[in-house]
């Protein structure tokens, strides 16, 4: 603890003086003109209660007003195409997320490359998804799952968010890893999904756990697992899917700050330390928990990785799978 306060403590001391605090002032080549951060996804969306809470603690590190602007549409890649082309100046930032790296492969429509055409900043929060199943599934463990699965092969119904969603991959990834084949149904959004999993219309999902925790409290809904590299903070005594018996098995909906590619490299040292000064801000992070995130540690070089590893296993999992959009 005592090495975070200190940690937080020299960066507000170097946000509040030095080269990144002139750089407020248009010197170390960042703009003077307010930074717009876009994403690809609605308001009120998962992505845009993130990006709102950060955006606006980001504002004072930055000594100007973080502007959002939401282009939702094809799994995020219309704003990101439009976001590669802006001028590389730190004036226009993007919500890169789990959708892009999963994009890479599924999609053919693409006009960008997105760990090619984008500099990474920050890694930002990520968001588990549980295993839940309607009670009527005879399985309480993740292993009588599997073993259901394996006696009844393509019989057991898993809902998603839509194809090409981190929801529809990771019922894919865990057929993959399980050997066993779940047929995949997908709905609009992770609302729809829960509701007919709930009336028991399919037995299986992947969800965000702000789609399920309540139905799971209230017994709508049985949970096995959670699917990030630890145990969700919002369900601690779930354990993972890896605890579970499916070693190697992580996916959760995360979010990272990027920019164009060729922005200097001062300029994204500014912004990266400035996302990194509103995660540590005490109300932020107590409203991220509230709303089921979790932070990120990290900077440049720690998103790059996650892009890397990300984009390699998702294109695994698309091409065992066969799964295409666009």
């Amino acid at each position: 603890m005592q090495q975070r306060l200190a940690r937080r403590g020299l960066l507000a001391a170097v946000l509040a003086t030095g080269p990144l605090a002139a750089a407020g002032q248009g010197s170390s080549g960042f703009p003077s003109t307010s930074p717009r951060l876009v994403l690809g996804f609605p308001p009120g969306s998962a992505a845009d209660v993130s990006a709102r809470l950060i955006a606006q603690a980001m504002s004072a590190p930055l000594g100007q007003a973080v502007v959002v602007e939401n282009r939702p549409g094809a799994g995020s890649s219309i704003a990101a195409a439009q976001v590669a082309r802006a001028a590389p100046d730190g004036t226009t930032m993007f919500l890169g997320s789990v959708a892009n790296t999963i994009n890479h492969s599924l999609r053919t429509d693409l006009t960008f490359d997105f760990a090619k055409d984008f500099a990474a900043v920050a890694p930002l929060v990520s968001v588990p998804n549980i295993l839940v199943v309607h009670p009527s599934v005879e399985a309480r463990t993740v292993q009588e799952l599997v073993a259901l699965a394996k006696r009844e092969p393509g019989r057991l119904f898993y809902g998603s968010s839509g194809v090409g969603t981190a929801p529809h991959l990771s019922g894919e990834l865990f057929n993959m890893l399980a050997g066993v084949k779940l047929t995949h149904v997908p709905y609009p959004g992770s609302a729809q999904a829960a509701t007919d999993l709930v009336a028991g219309r399919v037995g299986v999902m992947f969800s965000p756990a702000s789609s399920v925790l309540g139905h799971i409290a209230e017994g709508r809904l049985r949970a096995l697992a959670s699917t990030g590299p630890t145990r969700a903070t919002a369900a601690p005594d779930l354990p993972t899917m890896a605890e579970a018996g499916v070693p190697g098995f992580t996916s959760s909906v995360w979010f990272g700050l990027v920019v164009p590619s060729g922005t200097p490299e001062p300029v994204i040292a500014r912004l990266s330390a400035a996302a990194r000064a509103a995660l540590a801000n005490p109300d932020v992070a107590r409203q991220l928990a509230a709303n089921g995130f979790e932070i990120l540690e990290g900077g440049p070089a720690e998103l790059r990785q996650l892009i890397a590893a990300e984009t390699a296993k998702w294109a695994r999992v698309i091409e065992a799978s066969g799964a295409r959009a666009g």
